[in-house]
Parts: structure tokens; sequence; C-alpha cells
């Protein structure tokens, strides 16, 4: 079955069908490679329905399965922020912002905020979604804390902030399958693979 992934991005369907290798015969393709050169406007309000904005656009326009993920930090004592505005935490016009930008705007309002109290986790929602209509979710969780200045050169994105508890380091300081075996990508994706053994498709 070919399932094609809400994205442009080659690699991160290389690495999605790593995940899911072993459990049928799916073969993963960028929406590009699938002939659809859109743009998808995400105004939903968590990431499951970002998620669901994806797959079920590109599942109508090409009337194959889609899958799509939307994922981000959510932060404590900020009430969830950056949430689903990770990507464009610190934007003046609503288009992405550096990685460079959103982690000092993060780091700005965390400024005077105790250790215990920087509790925070990444979040990953993946929806799956058939041109019969049925729809599988998925949601991948890591906790850890926000530290107080950057860690590591590795990941991307709020990782050289993100301390992880099981390996005492930050997702900067991890190497890529240290990061992969407790990320919340991952732990979707599991949760994705469990849930497909069981149905007909």
């Amino acid at each position: 079955m070919t399932i094609i992934v809400a994205t442009k991005n080659a690699h991160k369907v290389e690495e999605l069908s790593k995940m899911l290798e072993g459990i049928g015969k799916i073969e993963l393709v960028t929406m590009k490679d699938a002939g659809l050169d859109a743009e998808i406007e995400e105004n939903g309000k968590t990431f499951m329905e970002n998620a669901l904005i994806k797959a079920r656009f590109v599942c109508n326009a090409l009337g194959k399965a889609a899958l799509a993920d939307d994922s981000g930090l959510c932060v404590d004592v900020l009430g969830g922020e950056p949430g689903v505005y990770s990507a464009r935490y610190a934007s003046e016009n609503g288009e992405n912002s550096s990685d460079e930008a959103n982690n000092e705007k993060l780091l700005s309002k965390l400024s005077g905020i105790s250790g215990g109290e920087r509790t925070a986790r990444f979040v990953c929602a993946l929806a799956l979604v058939f041109p019969d209509g049925r729809e599988i979710c998925a949601t991948g969780i890591c906790e850890g804390l926000i530290t107080r200045e950057q860690r590591g050169e590795g990941g991307f994105g709020y990782d050289p902030l993100f301390f992880c508890p099981e390996f005492s380091k930050t997702f900067g300081e991890l190497s890529n399958d240290e990061k992969n075996s407790v990320s919340h990508r991952n732990r979707a994706i599991m949760q994705l693979r469990e849930k497909l053994k069981s149905i007909d498709y």
C-alpha cells in the first residue's frame, strides 16, 4: 500500500519509513512525489487537529491514504507555549522563525523561573487518513525540563534546551540513536505501528 506523507521533506519520509518497517508492504512517498504541490494551512488549536487537517487534505486531493504529523514543545509554566506555534514562536508575520530566535524568546520568557518549575514536554501527533473515511491517530510524548542555556550541537529546534532525564543530557547532546529511542515522534510511530497491525489495509 502506498501512503502519501503530507510533507515535501524527503528526509522525514525516509525516517518514517524506517520506523514502520516490518508491518506489511507499505511504501511512503512525499506529496510532491505524488504530484501534489500545495501549501496546507495549519489553523488547528492542537497538534492532532493540525495533523488531521494535513492528512485529510492530501487524502481528499489524491484519493489515497495520507499520513501527517504535527509536533512541538509545551512548557507548563507558560501555559503550554509555544505549543502549535513552536516553529513560529518568535515570528512577527506568521511565518516560521529561526531556531535561534525561538530559543532566545523561550529563554527570555523563562528568565527568573527556577529549575524545578521549567517542566516541559515534546509532543508528536500522527494522523493516518484513508479514502474510505477511516482515521487512525497516535500521540507520542517525551517529558523533560528546559535548561538555562543551549547545550549540544546536535538536533534542531528546541533540542539544545530540552533536558532529557533518561540520559541526563539535552536532546542537542544526544546521538541520533539515543534521541530516537526516547523521542516523541518515535513513541507516536510505535503506537501507530501497533494500531496498523490490527486493521485491514
